[in-house]
């Protein structure tokens, strides 16, 4: 019986639960759930066992919610992909509807800090004052009143509070060089403590518990970021608390009751921990034994956890397994399902994601993914599909998209190109000024990879990507033409001049390290352009789908008018679609799901896989 063809609808439906997170005394648990076509917030008493909706957003899903005590809620929401997050308070013993706190036209507002050990405030920033720095504020959790309490002299990207909600540790950049800057105490000023190049990592992380001392993420004298206790008096990193010689560490686990780290986070091919505290690792261990033997090769996250202790939410998820939520007693072991993201979905339908590593042409170790269909004869129509970022990276775990595509017949690639983030200081600077260039040859060199080890037809290859990954595509499709059947380029740059002039103004305290990372408007104008697909449009030649929100604020609109006009008027095919209700990227329900089925029409018509009503396209 053949693979049943599952509905793109299956695929990009909002999760029926997402970002679930308990209260600090362990009694309300919220999450996201859909209602009305959008993610609002749910509240599920653990006492009585009874649910609610709290909130009834219609016309565009919730961002992303905290507690900010144990009645209060703290959630933001944005205008049509716009970015300009505004932050509401939401008493959940009440019927009062949501009380906005933050102003409400062009200001984007974030959360710093919930203060889990007080009750009558919070910490976040926004730019109201001045569009290209963020300010922090207390947040009055009764009047929803906001205080200023370290206005930012320019320059300030980090601000961390201690426990109390006193700003201790601030990070000042130039655009190239960083500055640490410290104070023991809220009356004093701060003082310069050291200043590093933004090549060098020296993150602080938080206040440990003798109150002067902190954590640090830093690669000072080494590749891969660690994790160390730092001492604002000497200087210097004096206690390694976690580290890898292959990967970066990218955060600390916190508890409150010890007051002390439990564990730090990093990614391999999956998440990983080291745990620091035996309780919380053994708590994790069992958990983790319990839930694998249920659901097959999951990761296991802790993703929030009461103030006592007693409870925590963990997340299974899989690449053939979205995330499913429990709830655990920690004196009980008592493991309880809170719901699964995707509950319609098969896992024995869906498709395993291998991790991969190739040499580029530089002998450069790329690592990355490969996703097959579960019914495939070899050599498969392939779609190349590299992340955004470009600083970021892909991961191992359930990918909509990723899972359409080996539905439909595709092998799928995701490459961790050069500069992707995790895999230590050189690979990321080896990304420097290399758009268009190395960062592109190491996703051409894995096409190639494929293509010599029989598992992808070069004769049907095709490239879909989002942000940088849009990029990419047009990127493929203009300097290595040949590769390419076509091309689906979502909310991707294709000038690197017209992108660098456009960006948001609180990105412009980092124009100076884009310089470098990038290229220099000022000096290097004919790289920029030398690598700009836009520029080169003449030789592409591949039918291509272009997506755009006409409220992105990273990737301006621009961006897409700019190739679609260039191939238009050389008569090559391109589909071009804005959507006046999103930014960078599509969000919307509706709208992804269009989007993806759009997509799914393209790729059966130029690589010959096949779409839902189960027929195949002819293939090339």
């Amino acid at each position: 019986m053949p693979l049943r063809c599952i509905p793109v609808e299956e695929l990009f439906a909002n999760p029926a639960i997402a970002q679930v997170s308990i209260a600090r005394d362990g009694r309300f648990l919220a999450w996201l759930a859909p209602r009305n076509g959008q993610l609002n917030i749910w509240l599920y008493d653990r006492i009585t066992g009874h649910g609610r909706f709290l909130t009834d957003q219609r016309d565009r899903s919730i961002h992303a919610f905290a507690w900010g005590n144990a009645r209060t809620i703290v959630f933001a929401r944005d205008t049509n992909g716009d970015e300009n997050y505004q932050l509401y308070l939401l008493d959940v013993l009440s019927d009062e509807p949501p009380r906005l706190c933050t102003p409400p036209q062009g200001v984007r507002a974030e959360i710093l800090s919930t203060l889990p050990l007080r009750e009558d405030r919070i910490l976040i920033t926004h730019n109201g004052r001045q569009r290209e720095v963020f300010d922090v504020y207390a947040l009055d959790l009764t009047s929803g009143t906001l205080e200023c309490v370290a206005e930012n002299p320019g320059g300030v990207v980090e601000w961390i509070p201690d426990r109390d909600g006193t700003i201790r540790i601030a990070v000042r950049t130039d655009g190239a060089n960083r500055t640490l800057l410290y104070r023991e105490h809220a009356h004093e000023p701060f003082r310069e403590l050291l200043t590093t190049t933004f090549r060098t990592t020296l993150e602080p992380l938080r206040i440990a518990a003798d109150g002067r001392r902190f954590y640090v993420l830093s690669n000072r004298g080494r590749d891969t970021a660690a994790i160390y206790l730092f001492d604002p008096d000497t200087l210097r990193e004096e206690e390694l608390i976690a580290a890898s010689d292959t990967y970066d560490m990218q955060g600390l686990l916190y508890s409150y009751k010890h007051d002390q780290p439990t564990a730090a986070v990093y990614v391999s091919w999956r998440q990983e921990y080291v745990f620091l505290h035996l309780t919380w690792r053994l708590l994790w261990e069992q958990a983790a034994e319990r839930l694998r033997a249920q659901l097959g090769d999951v990761a296991v996250h802790v993703t929030s956890w009461s103030l006592d202790e007693e409870w925590f939410v963990l997340a299974a998820l899989g690449d053939t397994q979205p995330a499913a939520y429990y709830l655990l007693s920690a004196s009980s072991g008592e493991l309880v399902e809170l719901g699964r993201a995707m509950p319609h979905l098969d896992p024995t339908e869906l498709s395993p994601m291998q991790p991969i590593q190739y040499r580029a042409r530089d002998g450069m170790l790329i690592r990355g993914y490969l996703t097959l269909p579960r019914e495939h004869r070899k050599p498969l129509p392939l779609v190349v599909f590299p992340h955004g970022g470009p600083w970021t990276r892909d991961v191992w775990g359930f990918n909509p998209a990723v899972q359409l595509f080996a539905n439909r017949g595709y092998g799928v690639l995701q490459m961790n190109y050069r500069g992707s983030t995790g895999y230590g200081r050189r690979f990321w600077e080896a990304s420097f000024k290399q758009w268009g260039r190395a960062m592109q040859d190491d996703i051409t060199d894995g096409i190639r990879w494929l293509c010599s080890n029989g598992v992808a037809d070069p004769k049907r290859v095709g490239i879909v990507g989002g942000s940088y990954g849009g990029y990419a595509v047009l990127a493929g499709l203009a300097f290595t033409p040949e590769l390419y059947c076509c091309g689906v380029d979502i909310v991707g740059v294709s000038n690197l001049l017209t992108f660098r002039r456009t960006i948001p103004p609180y990105w412009k305290p980092l124009n100076q390290m884009l310089d470098e990372m990038i290229g220099s408007l000022e000096t290097e104008e004919e790289l920029l352009r030398a690598v700009s697909p836009v520029f080169h449009a003449d030789r592409i030649e591949a039918p291509l789908l272009v997506f755009q929100g006409a409220n992105d604020p990273r990737v301006n609109k621009a961006e897409s008018d700019q190739i679609v006009e260039a191939l238009r008027s050389r008569g090559v095919p391109v589909e071009y679609y804005v959507r006046e209700d999103e930014g960078h990227g599509f969000v919307g329900e509706q709208n992804r799901v269009w989007m993806y089925r759009t997509i799914e029409q393209f790729l059966a018509k130029h690589l010959g896989g096949r779409i839902c009503d189960g027929t195949a396209a002819a293939s090339r």
